[in-house]
């Protein structure tokens, strides 16, 4: 996505010009400015004054749509995630190691097109389990955990599969980071690594549970004969 999508608020407003803004385009403007801020910063480091200078309004506006702070931080948090749960609607069609490509995929699609975002959805997590944020960051990871499980034709998780596929949700989230900062691996590249990993974390698996053993047996015979990438 071009640097235009990623530039401030205010920026982009600078070379429009002035125009009258909706209530609705005028509150999404703020939480544009916040994700670009708490992505790239703690939220105790940014302030109310610092959104509004991003976004290139006045602090009373900012106290006026949201309240304080707090009220902006969540708002922002549930903006990113809402965005993440449209893409990760479960694919239809597909063998399973299939549908979770191609879910993974869509995870990179958001990290990648919003990544003011995603920074700002997995700074608020492991910092602050608490209340509307906690809820909003467990929400959306309680959420891939449950698209990870229908990709994978799982029934549920037994307690050996959910602790593995948290794992693993924990490997992609650090692997996106670093992928975003650095930007040193091809994409699809990263994407098929991951993928691999999860296929070696069900084998250690499936040597403490022969349900995943079994499982694992069963995706591999629907992979036999598929072509490699």
């Amino acid at each position: 996505m071009s640097g235009e999508r990623f530039a401030s608020p205010a920026r982009r407003r600078r070379g429009q010009g002035r125009r009258r803004l909706s209530v609705d385009e005028r509150r999404d403007e703020l939480i544009e400015a916040a994700l670009q801020l708490f992505s790239t910063r703690p939220p105790d480091e940014v302030s109310i004054d610092d959104v509004a200078v991003a976004a290139g309004a006045s602090r009373a506006l900012v106290y006026h749509y949201f309240g304080g702070k707090h009220e902006l931080y969540v708002a922002a948090l549930r903006s990113a995630a809402n965005r993440l749960s449209v893409l990760l609607e479960p694919p239809t069609e597909g063998k399973p190691l299939e549908r979770l490509r191609v879910s993974l995929s869509r995870y990179f699609d958001f990290v990648e097109s919003h990544a003011s975002g995603y920074g700002a959805l997995l700074r608020g997590g492991p910092a602050d389990r608490s209340g509307e944020v906690g809820e909003i960051v467990n929400g959306i990871r309680s959420l891939l955990l449950d698209r990870i499980l229908h990709a994978l034709g799982a029934s549920g998780p037994n307690p050996v599969l959910r602790i593995t596929l948290r794992s693993w949700m924990a490997c992609v989230e650090t692997a996106a980071m670093d992928w975003l900062e650095q930007r040193d691996l091809d994409r699809r590249k990263l994407e098929r690594l991951l993928v691999d990993q999860i296929v070696m974390l069900l084998n250690v698996a499936g040597r403490h549970d022969p349900q995943i053993a079994a499982m694992l047996d069963r995706l591999t015979q629907e992979e036999r004969g598929k072509p490699e990438e």
